[in-house]
């Protein structure tokens, strides 16, 4: 009977509750908007994962404008074009490894900050962080993934005539071999590594595009070498294999020179690379675009590692 009663009496008080709403003194819809009103502005409009691409992606203008936007916004703390800053790292140095790689987590930090950092947020409207997540993304991904535009016909035609570069060069089977072969060469290096190859002297490329300190030789693989036999001849090209009593040398007439140490008058090895580091010069601005374009695009993907079933195939994975 006890029960009945307390059941009773609460039926009736969620009857007045519902009729005293209905009359306005209590609005059925506000607790509700209290809850959403408790809810981050971020979690409305940008639930995470909503967006997995980025609209700009491949726009080379935007991309462009990317890049102003950052470094007239971005270098009051980190440094111009992606170096390092003052009081923020870099966010395009080559060699440096990222925990942030995707569009939507380098937009994140750009939008809302980085939370237990310094990194506050941008202030920048969502078109100019996707606008800048683009250019760091160029800056960061290997040529494959951020091809730059441009004629890509005509930069092949530059890489075999005007520019020389098939003269030391493999591509596909064809071209010389004073220096690296350069058939993957978009899945080996950045953008950033390949352009910087093509016009800074002291560049060198290791691993995934490592730019070095200036102070470092060549490339041993490519050590540069003039040697003058005791009988006048000399001899310019790179080191093929040496050892205490040999040298064989990869010249540049394009021929292999085998060498005794003892028939050698004098050996040089050169701190200087053959690599031509001016073609921001020797080609014209739209050139050397188009040559650009030609290199960007020179490899395979490759092939994603075997899952837990053991099975390959399937598309890349987009980072």
């Amino acid at each position: 009977m006890w029960r009945r009663s307390m059941r009773t009496a609460k039926n009736a008080e969620i009857r007045g509750s519902g009729e005293r709403a209905r009359r306005g003194s209590i609005k059925p819809w506000l607790p509700a908007a209290i809850l959403l009103a408790a809810i981050p502005v971020y979690t409305q409009n940008n639930p995470p994962g909503a967006v997995s691409q980025n609209p700009f992606a491949g726009n080379a203008q935007a991309t462009a404008e990317g890049r102003e936007i950052y470094n007239r916004v971005c270098t009051a703390c980190h440094g111009y074009e992606g170096s390092d800053g003052e009081r923020a790292p870099a966010l395009a140095a080559n060699a440096r490894r990222y925990q942030r790689n995707t569009d939507p987590q380098l937009f994140d930090a750009i939008e809302h900050g980085i939370p237990g950092t310094q990194m506050p947020p941008s202030g920048l409207s969502e078109t100019d962080a996707w606008k800048v997540t683009a250019y760091l993304r160029g800056l960061r991904s290997f040529a494959i993934d951020m091809p730059v535009a441009g004629d890509v016909a005509h930069g092949e035609d530059l890489f075999w005539n005007k520019g020389g570069c098939g003269s030391c060069h493999m591509m596909h089977g064809k071209g010389g071999l004073t220096g690296p072969d350069l058939s993957n060469v978009a899945v080996q290096l950045k953008v950033n590594s390949i352009r910087e190859a093509l016009t800074k002297a002291q560049h060198k490329v290791a691993t995934d595009g490592g730019a070095h300190e200036p102070a470092l030789t060549p490339s041993l693989r490519y050590q540069p070498v003039r040697v003058v036999t005791r009988d006048g001849q000399t001899v310019s090209g790179v080191v093929r294999n040496e050892d205490s009593f040999s040298l064989q040398i990869l010249g540049s007439d394009g021929a292999l020179h085998l060498f005794q140490r003892d028939d050698l008058r004098e050996v040089s090895y050169e701190s200087k690379s053959l690599m031509p580091t001016d073609y921001d010069r020797r080609l014209t601005p739209a050139e050397f675009q188009d040559l650009l374009a030609f290199l960007s695009r020179q490899g395979t993907r490759p092939m994603p590692a075997a899952g837990r079933g053991g099975k390959k195939g399937g598309p890349p994975a987009d980072n």
